[in-house]
């Protein structure tokens, strides 16, 4: 670190940066379809079945917009307990990040920005809907870019 004039620190400028400039509920939906039927004692618990999407794409050079998809179920039709779909978005500034590092910050470490605040809407959403909170296990987002770069998928509009 440099220290300025007046005593204060100062990151070297080619330091790595990454900044969550906006963070916002994109989308969002929570049924319980079977109510209220559904909020009574269940025989045994239901299955509990959570789809995970992660889209990028540039704003400008050093700015992208990040969603992280989450969909879920409990229940099986036509006794469904309740679903959601949420797409959590955020606005991020990458600077000084080598190109070949740009896109897998983005798909990894973005979207694990993103967790924790998608993770407690949907918490709240299924308490607020008569059932326990439901609080997501922690997603593995490095496993995930790489399943979606062994199936191809690993060019996305923002590496052009």
């Amino acid at each position: 670190m440099a220290e300025a004039a007046n005593g204060a620190t100062q990151a070297p400028e080619n330091v790595p940066q990454l900044s969550s400039l906006a963070q916002y509920t994109k989308d969002f939906s929570f049924e319980n379809p079977n109510a209220p039927r559904s909020l009574t004692p269940q025989p045994q618990s239901p299955n509990i079945a959570i789809q995970v999407q992660v889209n990028a794409k540039p704003l400008s050079e050093t700015d992208f917009e990040v969603e992280l998809a989450l969909e879920g179920r409990a229940g099986e039709a036509p006794n469904v307990m309740f679903n959601f779909e949420l797409t959590y978005g955020g606005v991020f500034r990458i600077q000084n990040v080598p190109q070949e590092n740009v896109h897998p910050v983005v798909m990894i470490e973005c979207p694990r920005l993103l967790f924790p605040f998608a993770r407690q809407i949907i918490a709240d959403a299924v308490r607020n809907g008569g059932f326990p909170p439901l609080y997501i296990d922690p997603i593995d987002f490095v496993a995930l870019y790489q399943q979606r770069v062994a199936e191809g998928q690993q060019n996305q509009p923002m590496v052009s």
